[in-house]
């Protein structure tokens, strides 16, 4: 498994089968490896993951307030598309749970979608949950006052 350091930034690391772990800098990992685990760690942050419905590609980002300031999501669209043939119609975008409103002021999760959607990507999954608001099924940064876990989120393209 690589994971990426996660500094809430928008930098983007290719990932390949001798990858250093974790990727220094990096809050979002691409790949055309398969059967190669990518990891990001999230406590309020989302995690977001970007996959070619062939399986060719993928993306698992790590995006909170900042980094989806910095749009972190629309630059990994951006080179999973310009390192392939595919067009935004071939991808699929997930939301995961994150912290939002009203346990945050900023629904940075919705302007992930709509970021998403102006890329032209049209099949964008986001089940709402706030991680704030299920203390019995997920960590909160900002609940737990920077005293808690994290939870992982992985994504691996198989053959």
């Amino acid at each position: 498994m690589v994971t990426a350091e996660q500094v809430h930034g928008n930098l983007l690391a290719e990932v390949t089968g001798k990858t250093k772990s974790p990727v220094p800098l990096a809050d979002g990992l691409i790949t055309k490896s398969r059967n190669l685990t990518l990891g990001v760690y999230v406590a309020d942050c989302a995690p977001v993951w970007i996959v070619a419905r062939n399986g060719s590609a993928g993306a698992l980002v790590h995006s909170g307030k900042k980094g989806t300031e910095l749009g972190i999501v629309p630059k990994a669209i951006n080179r999973i598309l310009e390192a392939s043939t595919l067009v935004p119609e071939d991808l699929r975008l997930v939301i995961g749970p994150c912290i939002r409103p009203p346990c945050y002021e900023i629904d940075f999760a919705a302007t992930i979608g709509e970021q998403a959607r102006n890329c032209g990507v049209t099949d964008v999954l986001d089940e709402k949950i706030c991680t704030a608001c299920h203390p019995d099924l997920y960590y909160s940064y900002r609940r737990e006052k920077g005293l808690t876990g994290r939870m992982l989120a992985t994504l691996t393209l198989l053959p």
